[in-house]
């Protein structure tokens, strides 16, 4: 026999039921605009039903119902888009830190322009090609020297800011380094959080959201795999685990250095930084270190005309030139040591007779020329009239004297801008040419890398969201569906305490109404 109650506890239980789906939807609607928020649904379940008691079978024909009930109240994910999520997402981290180094470094270089370092390269050999014309002019000289510094400078100046630049990667490395470490240990405690509570019996869906966007944002900076067990998500690195249940791993910057070099980080922005840094900028402050050593000591062919009087001691082609041998009386073809050592087959304009000396120098503290070390030699930046510029002299011992007119050496030195240069160094660009075809070389290797990089973070960026579309669509928050599900439990809420004021009032005129008759 039924219980007399039976409509009431129907009637109660799709109130509760009806009531817990309209504060689903509405905690879906308050977190539509919620960045990693899922949306969540209300499982509705038939209650089980109700038999009469019999000694083998119920003898009433049919189960009476109970009402409906909510199994659970799940959020609604796909694993599988998660996964290709972060793996298209790693790719991002790494083209985009790419891209942005090569812009700053095309920046750096800052090419082609009026003010970049082609234009002072072209504006030192033009003041030699000025020079030539009238050696003995004191002004040309001056500009010649301030020329030469002002290369100098700009070399000095491009690979001060290189070095900032890998300095800056470096830092931003350490600072990863510490938000890895934040996340894992976030995750690893919300582990333990959504075990605790899923232990008891409940759906942790807002836990587990947050973990997962965690989890999405670590994806971007570092290559990961994840595994979901009893314990909860197990992350690893390559062969290295971040996160194990509630155990989380204590990263260093030089551990990730070193899981660089064995492969075990393979993507993602700290991926993206080290490329950058040991890659492209290494690789533009070796070759501008190449540029400014070959400028000053790089083997370059010249052709000395005949007449030339070369200095006291001069050894070119293997051959001692002294006393009366020091005359040519021909060409000579040789390999001389870049500017420098041009510049010291000549005189200067002092007296008694002095041969030129090093043009360039390496500041003090440096063993060699660099881009970084790069200047004029001190002597000449002090007294202009100690640039070589004539190859003739007059007179012959104590009464040997240059000739100032002369400007042999200052029209060779002008023609070096001409004049292929052999450049030996690891990671050249070229073999051989001249200084402005090494440099539009860099240039245009630069610029081709930067193209590559913004095409493949372009790329990367319209696969990431076509992932993150198909994701969304699923379980994301739509407005317009919450609020049609709000006023469909709106309505059987509404219908279910029409219900129970239907039973309520029966019960009352059976309990209240019946046997009073005739009374």
């Amino acid at each position: 026999m039924r219980s007399t109650f039976h409509g009431l506890e129907t009637a109660k239980r799709s109130l509760f039921t009806q009531q817990t789906a309209l504060h689903t939807t509405g905690h879906n609607i308050a977190n539509a605009n919620t960045v990693g928020y899922s949306r969540q649904v209300v499982n509705m379940v038939a209650s089980r039903p109700m038999e009469a008691v019999g000694m083998s079978r119920s003898q009433v024909p049919g189960q009476l119902g109970t009402g409906v009930e909510f199994s659970s109240i799940t959020r609604i994910r796909e694993r599988f888009l998660d996964d290709q999520y972060r793996n298209e997402n790693k790719s991002l981290g790494s083209w985009t830190i790419q891209k942005d180094t090569l812009e700053k470094l095309e920046t750096i270089m800052n090419e082609p322009s009026e003010t970049g370092l082609r234009s002072v390269i072209d504006n030192f050999w033009k003041a030699w090609s000025d020079l030539s014309k009238d050696p003995e002019n004191i002004t040309s000289r001056k500009i010649v020297r301030e020329t030469a510094i002002a290369l100098a400078d700009a070399f000095n100046l491009t690979a001060k800011q290189l070095n900032d630049l890998s300095n800056d990667l470096t830092e931003n490395i350490a600072v990863k380094t510490t938000e890895i470490n934040s996340i894992v240990s976030a995750i690893a405690n919300l582990n333990w959080q959504i075990q605790r509570l899923e232990g008891l019996g409940n759906n942790a869906n807002d836990l587990r959201d947050q973990r997962d966007l965690l989890t999405d944002q670590l994806s971007r900076i570092v290559n990961i795999t994840v595994q979901e067990t009893p314990q909860g998500y197990t992350i690893n690195m390559g062969n290295i685990n971040l996160v194990d249940g509630q155990q989380a791993a204590v990263l260093t910057a030089d551990a990730l250095e070193d899981a660089f070099a064995s492969g075990d980080l393979n993507s993602g922005e700290i991926y993206g930084l080290i490329v950058s840094r040991d890659r492209y900028v290494a690789d533009y402050k070796n070759q501008l270190d190449q540029m400014a050593n070959a400028i000053a000591n790089g083997p370059v062919t010249i052709t000395i005309p005949a007449g030339t009087v070369l200095p006291e001691g001069t050894v070119l082609n293997g051959i001692t030139y002294t006393g009366a041998n020091r005359t040519l009386t021909s060409d000579l073809t040789v390999t001389v040591n870049g500017l420098n050592g041009l510049h010291r087959l000549g005189y200067t304009l002092e007296s008694p007779l002095s041969a030129g000396v090093d043009f360039f120098t390496a500041k003090p503290g440096y063993s060699t020329i660099t881009a970084e070390s790069f200047q004029l030699n001190p002597v000449i930046a002090n007294d202009p009239t100690k640039i070589a510029t004539s190859m003739r002299t007059e007179g012959t011992g104590a009464d040997e004297r240059v000739i100032k007119g002369n400007n042999q050496l200052a029209l060779l030195i002008s023609q070096l801008r001409e004049t292929p240069f052999t450049f030996t160094g690891p990671g050249s660009v070229i073999s051989s040419g001249t200084i402005d075809d090494y440099f539009r070389s860099v240039v245009g290797q630069l610029g081709v890398q930067a193209q590559e990089a913004n095409r493949q973070a372009d790329n990367q960026q319209i696969i990431l969201n076509q992932v993150e579309m198909r994701r969304q669509s699923v379980s994301s928050v739509s407005l317009d569906e919450e609020m049609a599900n709000l006023i469909r439990f709106q309505h059987a809420y509404n219908a279910a305490a029409r219900n129970m004021t239907a039973i309520d009032e029966m019960l009352d005129r059976i309990i209240n109404g019946m046997g009073i008759v005739g009374r």
